[in-house]
């Protein structure tokens, strides 16, 4: 569950960077979120990928 939301926010993120520039801040935002939440899946002994 967790890293489907880490997947979809890269995906905007990447959609962001490549044509959307006004809400370009918000999709960073998410991808910085997504970071986190990978992160937090590493620090707590859990495989991040599965």
């Amino acid at each position: 569950m967790l890293i489907t939301i880490a997947v979809i926010l890269l995906v905007l993120w990447v959609l962001g960077v490549v044509g959307v520039y006004t809400i370009g801040w918000f999709i960073h935002i998410l991808l910085v979120v997504a970071v986190v939440m990978f992160l937090v899946r590493i620090i707590q002994g859990k495989n991040p990928i599965a």
